[in-house]
């Protein structure tokens, strides 16, 4: 007695692939009926077309065992049909690409079945030769009109023309013509590579350019993340309007290092949806455009876009065709996001991680480090829990490379200061660490308002958790300081101080290098800067401030109006700074009194008097030089140098002492390097004590210059 028979198509999995190919096989039979019917018209055999394309027959070998062999073809044809829609309805949720867009874009089987001859050759080249062979030379792709007799071949009570069946495909997006400046019954259908891939059930982490692939489970469930408690339960109602359809848009806005994609995709990994991130630009691009639309709906996603905004600018959300679902938008401090899609949008911000997050965060990152290194890490280093991985992954490097088995303080802060440099290197410069207080000479007022700055900045969450929440004009943990005082007395340097008292990174803007001549430039530029600065917790140093903090003027012309446009940018963005930013001015007085207000601390730096410079002096000198004591004591009294130039004045003394065997600096050194330095000023120098005025010399130098 014979074996029962398999029931069909039960070896075929339940997947996109497995889908993808039952149709394939209807495509295939199609295609091979137009051509036996062809040929037979033509007075050839049925067999002619398999004889000239043998790569045909292994095609239906795979698929005879399903056919009804004394059927005509399209009863045939339609018996597969029958079987693969059963198939379908055995699949239960296993998501099927091809499914979706009949579920989700209202296409029927005719369509997905012309879709599908259209990629036929994208999963087997040797199908154009059977297209040219039915069009003529150089269409290797299926032509409209080809299309429509193929399926009406296995479909004979098909009505309408080939557009018809092919413009739902085109206005999809799913197929794009190949050649458009044709005739239309000629215009050749293809299908985008990206499309085709996500159709076979594959998607690539970066399936198009600047457009990277999240899926669903890799994120964490949304109860398991690392956030506030209000905010995870704003999160929670999203999900749910989400799921209802109630809500189209949502933006997520936050600090670069907060886990605002994280979120959004924890919300949608409950929904079964993953995530398409676009990045700034992938909008702007047409190619991309035209097919992220359908590859979301083919890769169940969200399209979710992380634009680079500045002040005044507006993020448009594009609507796509062969997509209905909602968007998600990725957004920082500063500008607007339009469009249809956003006329309904749901905004939700991320504060800044506080102590105790970061401290859950660094568990997490580094459960291998002692509680006390994790607790120090979390309270000295106000990064995100974006950030906080990124640290902690390469500090395990670093500790690696240094066959070290375990994190130590200088990994992470190796880790920390490679991150800022990525990210801030091409906005600011490093600069190199300050040493200790002692460097400084300064006067003791100074000295003790830069130790007060130290307290405000190193106990700042502190403060901010101590106040209450309703404190009279608001608070954040952003510090601003303000250093005023002549060129030379030590601004920069305290600056730098007060950064490796703080364990911190420093970087240096120079603001005359940020202001640009086009409209809303300087306001980017200064966005970018700052908002960086703040995400990734360093001290930002903006030089000469004045150029942008001077008072504002009465508008006579449109420069008067862009610069004050420009002022006032920078007095909101102050307010709502959450790091700590140190401006330097060399004339405070022409700065507006409006930003002397939203300062936190201001600094006086001064010229110094004859017991500093001494200092200085001693602090700059080799300790090896031959320069007697009292010509230093004469140097500090009578020379009123800035620090910066008594510095100068140092490293001059030092490169002329070069010339001489010994290297050791003498008292002409020195002298020559002060009258260097005067001179550099503008300015004439001292006569030392007891020599007497040249009036005569003078008067032969200057009758010698006239005669």
């Amino acid at each position: 007695m014979s074996e029962p028979r398999a029931a069909p198509f039960t070896h075929v999995p339940h997947d996109a692939r497995g889908h993808l190919g039952l149709v394939f096989y209807e495509a295939v039979l199609g295609l091979v009926a137009y051509a036996s019917e062809r040929a037979l018209a033509s007075g050839e055999t049925a067999s002619a077309p398999l004889e000239a394309h043998p790569f045909l027959e292994s095609y239906l070998a795979e698929v005879a065992p399903h056919l009804d062999g004394g059927a005509p073809w399209d009863q045939a044809i339609g018996g597969v049909a029958a079987l693969r829609r059963a198939w379908e309805g055995e699949a239960g949720d296993a998501w099927l690409p091809l499914l979706a867009l009949r579920t989700e874009l209202g296409l029927d089987d005719e369509h997905l079945l012309t879709l599908v001859l259209a990629g036929l050759v994208e999963e087997d080249a040797r199908f154009g030769e059977v297209f040219q062979a039915a069009q003529g030379a150089g269409a290797r792709r299926p032509a409209v009109a080809l299309l429509h007799e193929v399926v009406r071949a296995t479909r004979p009570a098909l009505v309408g023309d080939g557009w018809t069946l092919c413009r739902p495909l085109v206005d999809a997006g799913v197929a794009e013509i190949a050649n458009p400046d044709a005739p239309r019954a000629a215009w050749q259908l293809r299908v985008p590579s990206a499309l085709w891939t996500a159709l076979r059930g594959e998607m690539p982490a970066e399936p198009l350019p600047g457009v990277t692939h999240h899926r669903a489970d890799g994120f964490a469930p949304l109860d398991e993340m690392v956030l506030d408690g209000e905010v995870r339960g704003r999160l929670h109602e999203l999900a749910g309007l989400l799921a209802a359809g109630e809500t189209r848009a949502v933006v997520i806005r936050g600090l670069g290092g907060s886990e605002r994609l994280e979120a959004l995709g924890a919300v949608l990994r409950a929904l079964g949806l993953g995530i398409l991130e676009a990045r700034a630009g992938a909008a702007a691009n047409a190619d991309t455009a035209r097919v992220l639309g359908p590859l979301a709906t083919l890769a169940r996603a969200v399209p979710v876009f992380v634009p680079d905004m500045g002040p005044g600018e507006t993020f448009e959300i594009p609507e796509w065709r062969g997509y209905r679902g909602a968007v998600g938008v990725i957004a920082g401090h500063d500008g607007g996001v339009g469009g249809a899609p956003a006329e309904h949008a749901l905004a939700i911000h991320l504060p800044p991680d506080v102590p105790a997050l970061r401290l859950m965060h660094w568990r997490r990152a580094l459960p291998q480090a002692a509680e006390t290194e994790r607790e120090r890490f979390a309270r000295t280093l106000t990064i995100g829990g974006r950030y906080i991985r990124r640290t902690a992954e390469l500090a395990r490097g670093y500790a690696a490379l240094a066959r070290r088995a375990g994190v130590a303080d200088d990994d992470v802060r190796s880790a920390a200061r490679a991150i800022n440099r990525q990210q801030l290197d091409t906005l600011a410069q490093r600069l190199g660490d300050g040493g200790g207080w002692s460097r400084l000479v300064l006067h003791h007022a100074t000295v003790d308002e830069l130790h007060h700055l130290e307290r405000r900045c190193r106990h700042r969450e502190r403060l901010l958790e101590a106040l209450a929440d309703d404190f009279p004009g608001g608070l954040n943990r952003g510090v601003r300081a303000l250093f005023q005082g002549p060129s030379g007395t030590g601004k920069t340097l305290a600056a730098r101080v007060l950064a490796s008292a703080l364990g911190l990174d420093v970087y240096r803007v120079d603001l005359a290098s940020i202001v640009n001549k086009y409209i809303g430039e300087t306001e980017k530029n200064l966005s970018r800067v700052l908002a960086r600065a703040e995400d990734l917790d360093v001290v930002l140093l903006l030089d000469e401030g004045d150029s942008l903090m001077g008072k504002r003027t009465e508008v006579k012309s449109s420069n008067d109006r862009w610069a004050n446009l420009e002022t006032n940018y920078l007095l909101q963005r102050l307010d709502t700074y959450s790091g700590i930013l140190v401006v330097t001015t060399n004339a405070p007085g022409s700065i507006d009194s409006a930003f002397q207000r939203r300062m936190d601390v201001v600094v006086s730096f001064h010229l110094p008097d004859v017991e500093e410079r001494l200092h200085l002096w001693h602090l700059h000198l080799p300790p090896d030089h031959m320069i007697p004591l009292e010509a230093v004591e004469d140097a500090a009294a009578r020379y009123e140098l800035a620090g910066g130039q008594i510095r100068n004045a140092a490293v001059h003394a030092g490169l002329l002492a070069l010339g001489r065997h010994d290297g050791r600096v003498r008292h002409a050194d020195l002298r020559a390097a002060i009258e260097a330095e005067y001179r550099k000023a503008g300015a004439s120098m001292p006569r030392p004590r007891g020599e007497p005025a040249d009036h005569e010399g003078a008067m032969a130098a200057f009758l010698g210059a006239i005669g």
